[in-house]
C-alpha cells in the first residue's frame, strides 16, 4: 500500500497529539500499579518539577536578566582576548602591555559612551521576544513585593540600571584591571622587556634600565653598583652583538644560561644579577593555574590533613616532573646520606 506525502503528514500529527495522551495513561498505570500514596508523592514531584522550570524561565524572561547578559557579554568580549594571552605559557611581554592598555581604554569607552548603545540592544531583544520593558522614569522598588517604599534617596529604574548595574560592573572590572597591572607591575615588565635579547638585541635599552632599576631596585644595588651597572651594559651590548653565542638567543632564560656557559658572569656580574631578579617576576598566569590544578590533584578527599610542607613538596614534584623524572633514587639516597652521619648504611 502506497502513503501519499499529505497522509504521512496527518499520520505523524495524529501520533504527535496522542503522545501526551498515552504517557498520561502509562502514568495512570504505574500510579494504579504503585498504591495511592506512591501515586500522591509522584504527583507532587512533578509538579514541583514543573513550578521550578516556571519559575527558572520567568527570571530568564525578565527585563533586569537580559540586561546583565547582555553587559557582561560586552565586558567579557573586551577582556578575552588579554585573557587568553595572558594564560599562554610563553608571553611577549610587548604585546602583554599594548593589549593590557586597549583593555583599559575600551572599559573605559564602554563606561562613558556604551549605555544607549547597550540599552537600545536591549530593548530591541526584549520587544524581539515579548518581554516587558519598564518605564526608565518610574521609580525603582526597593520592596519583596514590588510596591515602592516612602523613602528620601529614592531613584528611578534607569538610575539603578545605569549606575548601580552598568557603571558599578565596568568600575570593578577597571579596578581589577588596576590592581592587577598597577604602574609598578607595567614598570617592572617594560624593564623585562627591556633586556629581552631577542632580533640582536633590539629593544636593549640602558637609560631605561638604569632608570628603572634605580627606581625599583635600590636595595639589591648600592650606589657604586648603579654607577658600574650603566658602564657594564655598555660593554655587554657591544660584545653581546659580536659574540656568536650571544646573538641568536631570545629570551632572558636563555641569556643567563649563556652568561653562566661562556663565564661572562665574572665580568657582567651585576647584569647577572638582574637578570636573575628580573626572572622571579610572573608574567602568565599559566604556571598558577597548573598548581592550582595540581593541588585539586594531590590534595584529595582522603588526603585532606596533608601539612602545607609536606603539601608544597609534593606540588613541587608533580608540577615540575620533566625534572623530577631525571633524579635517580640512587642520588636521593647519597643526599639524604650526607645531611648526618648514620649509625646504619642506607
Amino acid at each position: 500500500m502506497t502513503i501519499s506525502g499529505n497522509d504521512a503528514k496527518n499520520l505523524i500529527v495524529f501520533q504527535q497529539s496522542n503522545e501526551p495522551r498515552d504517557r498520561l495513561r502509562q502514568t495512570n498505570r504505574s500510579s494504579a500499579r504503585c498504591g495511592p500514596a506512591t501515586a500522591s508523592a509522584s504527583v507532587a514531584v512533578r509538579r514541583s518539577r514543573l513550578s521550578v522550570r516556571r519559575n527558572s524561565l520567568d527570571r530568564c524572561l525578565r527585563f533586569l536578566f537580559i540586561f546583565i547578559l547582555h553587559l557582561m557579554k560586552k565586558i567579557m568580549g573586551i577582556t578575552d582576548i588579554l585573557c587568553q594571552a595572558l594564560q599562554q605559557q610563553s608571553q611577549d611581554i610587548v604585546n602583554a602591555m599594548c593589549l593590557v592598555g586597549t583593555t583599559k581604554y575600551l572599559i573605559q569607552v564602554l563606561r562613558e559612551d556604551g549605555w544607549d548603545a547597550l540599552f537600545t540592544e536591549v530593548k530591541n531583544f526584549c520587544e524581539k521576544h515579548d518581554i516587558e520593558i519598564p518605564d526608565l522614569n518610574d521609580v525603582h522598588s526597593t520592596t519583596k513585593f514590588g510596591r515602592s517604599r516612602l523613602q528620601q534617596g529614592q531613584v528611578t529604574i534607569e538610575h539603578y540600571f545605569r549606575v548601580e548595574i552598568f557603571f558599578t560592573a565596568i568600575d570593578q572590572q577597571l579596578q581589577e584591571l588596576n590592581n592587577r597591572f598597577s604602574e609598578q607591575a607595567i614598570d617592572l615588565l617594560t624593564l623585562r622587556c627591556a633586556l629581552t635579547p631577542k632580533d640582536n638585541y633590539k629593544s636593549f635599552n640602558i637609560e631605561k634600565i638604569c632608570t628603572l632599576v634605580e627606581k625599583y631596585y635600590h636595595m639589591d644595588f648600592n650606589m657604586q653598583e648603579k654607577i658600574n651597572l650603566k658602564f657594564q651594559l655598555q660593554h655587554f651590548l657591544i660584545d653581546a652583538r659580536q659574540d656568536l653565542n650571544l646573538k641568536n638567543l631570545s629570551t632572558i632564560q636563555e641569556l643567563c644560561s649563556c652568561l653562566i656557559a661562556t663565564k661572562k658572569t665574572q665580568n657582567f656580574y651585576l647584569i647577572d644579577r638582574l637578570l636573575r631578579l628580573i626572572m622571579t617576576l610572573p608574567v602568565s598566569t599559566a604556571t598558577t593555574e597548573r598548581s592550582f590544578s595540581a593541588m585539586k590533584i594531590i590534595k584529595s578527599r582522603l588526603r585532606n590533613k596533608m601539612e602545607d610542607n609536606f603539601l608544597a613538596d609534593t606540588m613541587t614534584i608533580y608540577i615540575e616532573r620533566e625534572i623530577a623524572t631525571s633524579i635517580t633514587s640512587e642520588s636521593i639516597i647519597d643526599d639524604f646520606k650526607l645531611i648526618k652521619e648514620r649509625r646504619s648504611l642506607l
